[in-house]
């Protein structure tokens, strides 16, 4: 197979049609991705006024970060005057499509767009592009770091408060054209990507689970802004959707360009293009040509078996980029932990602390339990759980704590989902006739954790995986994380 992905799609200009526009930024923010997109604005001539529901209290941070551009804030508020006399509004993902405000604008006529459409619209370097409900942020972190070997430029960009698309959109200019683009994209990102008429050359689809469910109507809505990352695709492109999962039936059915598949499970059909695993190693095939890479059997002792997903797509995108480059068991193994997804952020005497403030989901949560409980883990875990609710169902996620997770070995942060889940818990007889406590802060919470983790001998590590979303306690769940981790930080004095 021979490298095929060297450049961006044609057409792709400097800045996107807004010098002299007059841009409204709907939702600044307190990720940062608000802030990156005025900037970006201001900086290519558009005249950008920002609009929040938030006061100027609450955002002061992401106001003072603009205070050396002519950026207008209009905070607390959004007037609808506004949606009808700008020329062009960009909305922060997590701005409902379905807004009344976004709806004026449609009526008037106007161009809306968001991050993602701009930064594909204007950027002229090869994309590998990740989405999915688990595994996107490790996957495209791990594509990113196995790509710096042979590109040291390469820039990972996306869905994370550090490195917003068009944040880090000025770096490429120094980059070699060669240089790739590893991009994370959430569906509310992809929701408005088929606006640029651009597409990344490498698209991966890790799963699909039930997830944002107070956000779309159903799964199948969820799914559908999952699709539109290879919507418009070109016919040398790849999409790189994972076999094990029910989902993929679903993608299959739009009739994608470029075919390749993962499996962790079992071995790929005749015919089929991918990556599996074969006797505890890797194998690739291309047209016919099988490959042998690696053995995984230590890489699934160390980081579980649900990384070894993760592992595959990644892999996969690298080869299919490029298959020049090499990927070793040694490099494998020592591929980096995202941050606040299954995070070992302490480790004292016989504890261990985990930080899985990013598992958003059920699913999330029982991938922390599928880890920490297996043998091969060799210690005795308590799971920290409980957060907002997103519409999300909690019956199956209660079965498999009845069979992995004791009830002392459970501590629940109260909340809108951690009800629900009680609920599911009671249900299938969990407490054995105990009534369930819910602490009503973290700080509690994990006072409780670490005062069961006294009780026990041998190797203990609690995980922090709430399986649900964060905002009624806290900004979102990176500020749920560094919260949590001030709070190990204190009890482990």
């Amino acid at each position: 197979m021979e490298k095929k992905h060297t450049s961006t799609a044609k057409g792709a200009t400097e800045d996107s049609g807004v010098k002299g526009k007059r841009a409204l930024v709907m939702g600044l923010g307190l990720h940062g991705g608000g802030v990156a997109t005025a900037k970006w604005l201001a900086k290519r001539g558009a005249v950008v006024t920002a609009t929040d529901l938030r006061s100027g209290e609450v955002l002061a941070a992401s106001v003072k970060a603009l205070a050396k551009t002519s950026t207008t804030f209009i905070l607390g508020e959004h007037r609808p005057e506004d949606f009808e006399s700008h020329d062009l509004i960009v909305a922060n993902p997590g701005v409902p499509r379905e807004s009344k405000f976004l709806a004026i604008a449609k009526k008037a006529g106007k161009r809306i767009e968001n991050d993602a459409s701009l930064f594909f619209a204007s950027n002229t370097h090869p994309v590998l592009a990740v989405t999915g409900t688990r595994g996107k942020t490790t996957t495209t972190l791990w594509i990113a770091e196995l790509l710096k070997k042979k590109y040291p430029d390469t820039l990972p960009s996306g869905n994370t408060p550090d490195n917003a698309f068009l944040k880090e959109f000025d770096r490429l200019k120094k980059a070699k054209p060669e240089t790739p683009v590893v991009a994370e994209m959430s569906s509310w990102q992809l929701e408005y990507l088929p606006v640029s008429k651009r597409a990344p050359q490498i698209a991966v689809i890790t799963n699909i689970y039930p997830d944002h469910l107070n956000r779309y109507k159903g799964i199948e809505a969820y799914a559908s802004a999952k699709a539109n990352i290879f919507k418009d695709q070109h016919e040398d492109d790849f999409l790189i959707l994972n076999r094990d999962n029910e989902w993929t039936t679903f993608f299959l059915e739009k009739k994608p360009n470029g075919l390749v598949f993962f499996t962790s499970v079992k071995p790929l059909l005749k015919g089929q293009n991918g990556l599996f695993v074969r006797d505890e190693s890797l194998v690739f095939r291309f047209d016919g040509i099988e490959q042998q890479l690696f053995s995984v059997k230590k890489f699934i002792a160390s980081r579980g078996a649900h990384n070894l997903e993760n592992l595959l797509a990644a892999v996969l995108a690298v080869k299919l980029f490029d298959s020049s480059v090499v990927v070793t068991e040694k490099m494998a193994l020592a591929l980096p932990s995202p941050r606040m997804r299954q995070e070992v952020v302490a480790s004292k005497g016989r504890l261990t602390v985990v930080n899985d403030s990013c598992a958003t989901s059920p699913d999330g949560t029982m991938a922390a339990i599928a880890r920490f409980t297996a043998p091969a883990a060799k210690t005795h875990p308590i799971f920290v759980v409980g957060g907002t609710d997103k519409m999300l169902e909690f019956e199956v996620l209660a079965k498999y704590m009845k069979k992995h997770v004791a009830p002392d070995d459970l501590i629940l942060l109260d909340g809108s989902a951690t009800k629900k889940l009680v609920a599911a818990l009671v249900a299938v007889k969990y407490f054995r006739g105990h009534a369930a406590l819910l602490h009503d802060t973290l700080a509690t919470a994990a006072a409780e954790a670490f005062a069961r983790a006294d009780e026990l001998s041998g190797k203990v590590t609690v995980v922090f995986a709430p399986g649900a979303a964060s905002f009624e306690k806290f900004l979102h769940e990176f500020d749920r994380g560094e919260k949590w981790n001030a709070l190990v930080k204190k009890l482990l004095k």
